[in-house]
């Protein structure tokens, strides 16, 4: 194929699109009024995610390449710059090389200039080593893999290396000690029976390709950083999906995915990366750790230590697990929409050991893991775009830093949290859907400025705590009575719906409401309530209604500036009885339909006024409740005396 100027041109353009929307988007919401937590990491502006034309240039002038044809156990080589021993090809010069045959105990090694730029363009070759990788780059400056359009290549290593001195860390069926880029229309298979599929120990690019990996470990692993802006990409991973694992710099050890289609399955985490995932489109169907039938969290919040055992199986995990809630007034209702799990991809994966590499002179450490979140991240997860179908056995985005959504379609049924993050959790734009989770959303700061978010949880819908993610009594967000510096709950716009058994909205330290349309379909039991919160809770705009069970029922402080009420009516109304507050001309104002039985109501609205009686109708049951303050209530439940919210005397 020989060059054109039409596909440089093209490929200069593509990069310039990648260039700008790696660089537009921001590591927080513009409008947000988030307060800074503390923690102080690496965030998206600090990551280069920025991929050059020549990572998306397909062409290459044929008559100045090199063709090498595997055939009947050796390796032809037609012109300079490589050599052959049997089926074992060694490139020690800069240039284009052209493969294509089948090698049944074959290798290619990349021994060159550290200065040198190497293309090897993939036309339909076959390779399997029984000892090594069949693909090593040990020295260059830069590696590119051509995928030519229409082609079928395969890479497949066996379970067992045989490695001297020279190769005594390569654990990838592709091992790349340089900078390495895979691009082209062509479809690459990867079978890594040993360890990993795809690795780079520097950068990993690929911008287009069909790409299919199973491997005993990582599928795909990019130490400095792996920016993906297209492709197919389907993964079957003993262990990791995507991975990058630099810890030495903030830039360094990221993810950034601008486009392209991923089926990942995956024992442990799909993606993760040290430092930043940065999403801003694709689609993604993810099922890790056997999917959120296997949960590994208790519905009673205590780890289920025997969840990790069925990774790999599809789901199914043992019985005290946490379940779905059901239809009989402890959730929404009906089904999780269906998700991929290892059964029904046609994957096949085995438990296997966790692995982080952590330097290039030594082989990869092993070390048992039990995550299996679908995004992950040390210091920032950033979503801005994308369509994502998640099944998690444990969280579904996870980071021990911030996490921040401006945009894209997040369906995510988790065996734990839906979203949690250590640090700040935003949210100013796009859908989140998560129909099934043990906590829906978490972190110390939870702020939500926009987008349409829709929550299912056997424990609280959003949680606002400090602490780790962890079990038991230790757990992120487990009962406390004194409110905690730092950690709050803003609600400045967005339309939320909340099913949880557990609290509605949690703060253990403040709640501020400012904007926004809020549904709650609270707890059917006394001890927990539709909101709770430790600090203060104060409404300044906006509309909520809130639906739970009377005992521990809170509604918003006398330092609000908009009208609220805090109502316990006579008797439990049914689940699917339609709650009506109407005006005294008989105006509906608000309305709701909770799908568990409940008794207690707190509701806000900017219609709300000072001396209007209005009406609250729900099934059988009609009362009236004149407003007399900022809050009104009739309530004399208290999260034991905690001495704010609405209770009587309000």
């Amino acid at each position: 194929m020989k060059i054109s100027d039409t596909k440089k041109l093209a490929a200069i353009t593509a990069a310039f699109f990648i260039t700008v929307t790696a660089f537009s988007g921001c590591s927080e919401s513009a409008n947000s009024s988030q307060t800074t937590s503390s923690v102080s990491q690496a965030a998206k502006s600090d990551i280069d995610a920025s991929i050059a034309a020549e990572d998306i240039d397909v062409g290459y002038d044929e008559e100045s390449s090199v063709g090498i044809t595997f055939s009947d156990g050796s390796a032809a080589i037609d012109g300079e710059g490589a050599t052959a021993e049997g089926e074992t090809v060694t490139i020690s010069q800069a240039g284009t090389y052209i493969l294509s045959g089948t090698a049944p105990n074959g290798r290619i090694i990349v021994s060159a200039d550290k200065t040198a730029e190497i293309k090897l363009i993939f036309n339909g070759v076959d390779i399997t080593c029984a000892d090594n990788a069949p693909l090593l780059v040990s020295k260059a400056k830069k590696v590119y893999i051509v995928l030519e359009d229409g082609t079928e290549n395969v890479l497949t290593d066996s379970a067992s290396y045989s490695l001297g001195e020279d190769d005594s860390n390569t654990d990838g069926a592709i091992f790349s000690k340089a900078d390495l880029t895979i691009n082209g229309s062509g479809t690459l298979t990867v079978n890594a029976n040993y360890k990993h599929g795809i690795v780079s120990k520097d950068d990993l690019v690929i911008t287009d390709g069909n790409i299919n990996v199973t491997s005993a470990s990582t599928a795909m692993e990019g130490k400095d950083s792996i920016k993906i802006s297209g492709g197919t990409f389907n993964i079957s991973a003993g262990t990791n999906g995507i991975k990058s694992t630099n810890t030495e710099a903030s830039d360094k050890g990221f993810i950034s995915v601008t486009g392209g289609s991923f089926t990942v399955v995956a024992n442990n985490d799909a993606f993760e990366a040290e430092t930043v995932l940065s999403i801003e489109g694709g689609s993604f169907d993810i099922t890790t750790g056997g999917g959120s039938a296997n949960a590994s969290m208790k519905s009673d919040g205590t780890p289920n230590s025997d969840w990790h055992n069925n990774m790999g199986n599809g789901g199914g995990g043992p019985n005290g697990g946490m379940g779905r809630p059901d239809d009989n007034g402890n959730g929404m209702g009906g089904e999780p929409p269906a998700m991929p799990t290892a059964d029904n991809t046609g994957l096949t994966i085995e438990a296997a050991a966790n692995t982080t590499t952590d330097s290039d002179s030594t082989d990869t450490t092993d070390s048992t893991s039990t995550s299996a979140k679908a995004l992950k991240a040390g210091s920032e997860v950033n979503i801005s775009g994308g369509e994502f179908k998640i099944d998690s056995a444990d969280d579904s985005v996870h980071s021990n830093g911030n996490i921040v959504v401006t945009g894209g379609n997040i369906s995510a049924a988790s065996g734990d949290d839906g979203m949690h993050a250590s640090g700040n959790l935003t949210i100013s734009d796009g859908t989140v859907d998560i129909p099934k989770s043990y906590e829906g959303i978490e972190g110390s700061i939870v702020t939500i400025d926009g987008g349409t978010i829709s929550v299912t949880a056997s424990d609280d819908g959003i949680n606002c705590a400090g602490g780790s993610d962890t079990g038991s009594t230790d757990r992120m967000g487990a009962d406390q009575f004194s409110a905690q510096e730092g950690v709050e709950l803003n609600i400045n716009g967005g339309t939320i719906t909340i099913d949880a058994d557990g609290d509605g909205l949690d703060s253990n330290g403040n709640f501020t409401m400012a904007g926004g349309t809020v549904y709650v379909c609270g707890p059917t039991n006394g001890g927990n309530g539709a909101l709770d919160y430790n600090g203060t809770a104060t409404v300044t705009g906006g509309t909520l209604i809130a639906c739970g069970a009377v005992g521990m029922e809170e509604g918003f402080g006398d330092n609000s500036t908009q009208y609220s009420v805090l109502h316990d009516l006579g008797s439990t109304v049914s689940a699917n009885e339609k709650l009506t507050i109407t005006d005294s001309d008989g105006n509906e104002i608000l309305s709701f339909t909770p799908t568990k039985t409940w008794q207690s109501v707190v509701f806000t609205s900017a219609d709300l006024k000072e001396g209007e009686t209005y009406t609250i109708t729900a099934g059988s049951q009609s009362e009236t409740v004149t407003i007399n303050g900022i809050v009104t209530s009739n309530s004399s439940g208290k999260s034991f005396g905690k001495g704010h919210g609405g209770g009587r005397g309000f």
